[in-house]
C-alpha cells in the first residue's frame, strides 16, 4: 500500500490589497457630511493636492487653478459646488462675460471647471460631471499691443547704465526681448543656463520643456555686464546664488516683481502703462515674423506646442506680405 503523504495545514496568505494610485476623498468625523454641506475650499484643497502630487503640474499652473476655483467659489456664495447644474455653470460664464473678462480668460476658467469636476467624478464624490457639457469659447485670436522698434529702444534704454540695479534691469529687459521668454522663465533662469561664449541660453518652459534661444549682441553685452560686474554686489551668504536675475537682497526675482520692473521702466520711457513682459514676448515674435523668419523657428523659440498658436503673428505685417506677393506672383 502506498503511504499517504503527511498533510500540512498551510494558511493561505492574503494578497496585499492593491492601493489605488489616487486616494479617494474622505471626510472624517462622527457622521458623514451631506453633500450639500461640503465646503468648496475643502474640495479645492483636495484638487490642488491631486494636481500637485499626481499630475506634477507647475507651480504657476497650480496657482492659476486655485485662483480660478476661488473665483468660482466666491460666485457660488453659500451654494455647494456638488449640487451645481450645467445651467448654473453657464450663468457663471455669462457673469464673467458681463465683467468684461476676455474670451481667453473665460475659456481658461471653463477648462478649469471641467478639470475640477472631472476630478470630483473620478473620486466618486459625484456620479455625473455637469461641466462636461460646457462648450469652451474659442480664444481670441488677436494679440496684445506690440511695441515698435523705436518703442523697444526707449524701453531698453530706460535703466541707468551707471548703477548695479540699472545694470540688472537692463539685463532683464534685454533677456525678455532677445529671447521672447515668459516672466516665469526668466525668473527661473539659472547661471548654468547661460552660455555666453556661444551666445545662447537654455529656457525651461511649460511642462519643464527645455528650449535653446540665441542671445543677440546687445543682450549678450547687457547680461555680461550684469553677471560679471554687478551681480556679486547683490549676492549674500544666505541667498540662492544660482539665479541670473536676483533682487538687491540676493533672492530670486518673482514673476510679479519682474512685471513691476517692466512697468516702472515703461513709465520712465513715456510709454503706455499696460506694458508687461508679455508685451515684449509678443514684440519679439512679431518683429521676427515681420523680418521674414520662418514660422517654425519662431515657434521653437517661443516654446509653442502647436504651430497654430504661432500663426496668429502672421497677420501683423500686411506690408511685407504685399511686397512678397508683388515679388513672386507672376501676374502682380
Amino acid at each position: 500500500m502506498k503511504k499517504k503523504k503527511p498533510t500540512t495545514s498551510l494558511k493561505k496568505q492574503k494578497k496585499p490589497a492593491s492601493r489605488s494610485r489616487i486616494r479617494r476623498i474622505t471626510f472624517e468625523g462622527p457622521q458623514s457630511k451631506p453633500l450639500s454641506t461640503i465646503r468648496i475650499d475643502e474640495l479645492i484643497d483636495r484638487f490642488l493636492a491631486f494636481i500637485r502630487h499626481e499630475r506634477g503640474l507647475a507651480e504657476n499652473t497650480q496657482s492659476a487653478y486655485q485662483r480660478d476655483l476661488q473665483s468660482f467659489g466666491a460666485w457660488l456664495s453659500s451654494r455647494s459646488p456638488l449640487t451645481t447644474t450645467i445651467q448654473e455653470l453657464g450663468d457663471y460664464l455669462g457673469w464673467l462675460s458681463d465683467q468684461r473678462q476676455s474670451r481667453a480668460t473665460i475659456a481658461r476658467k471653463a477648462a478649469t471647471l471641467r478639470c475640477f469636476y472631472s476630478f470630483l467624478q473620478l473620486e466618486g464624490v459625484m456620479t455625473e460631471n455637469p461641466a462636461e457639457q460646457l462648450v469652451l469659447a474659442r480664444p481670441d485670436d488677436t494679440i496684445p499691443a506690440v511695441l515698435s522698434s523705436r518703442q523697444v529702444d526707449l524701453l531698453l534704454d530706460s535703466p541707468s547704465r551707471f548703477t548695479a540695479t540699472g545694470s540688472r534691469d537692463r539685463a532683464l529687459l534685454e533677456l525678455l526681448y532677445a529671447t521672447g521668454c515668459r516672466a516665469s522663465e526668466v525668473s527661473s533662469l539659472k547661471i548654468d543656463d547661460l552660455h555666453l561664449d556661444e551666445q545662447f541660453c537654455t529656457c525651461h518652459g511649460k511642462g519643464n520643456k527645455e528650449r535653446v534661444v540665441p542671445l543677440g549682441k546687445q543682450a549678450h553685452a547687457a547680461i555680461s555686464q550684469w553677471t560679471l560686474d554687478h551681480r556679486s554686489q547683490f549676492v549674500s551668504a544666505s541667498s540662492d546664488q544660482n539665479y541670473v536675475i536676483i533682487s538687491t537682497r540676493g533672492n530670486r526675482l518673482s514673476r510679479m516683481r519682474i512685471w513691476e520692473i517692466v512697468r516702472e521702466h515703461a513709465a520712465s520711457a513715456g510709454l503706455a502703462n499696460d506694458i508687461s513682459p508679455h508685451t515684449l514676448r509678443h514684440s519679439f515674435a512679431t518683429h521676427l515674423v515681420a523680418g521674414g523668419v520662418d514660422l517654425r523657428h519662431v515657434q521653437e523659440m517661443l516654446g509653442h506646442a502647436s504651430i497654430a498658436t504661432t500663426q496668429r503673428y502672421t497677420h501683423v505685417d500686411s506690408g511685407r506680405l504685399r511686397s512678397v506677393h508683388l515679388q513672386y506672383h507672376p501676374r502682380s
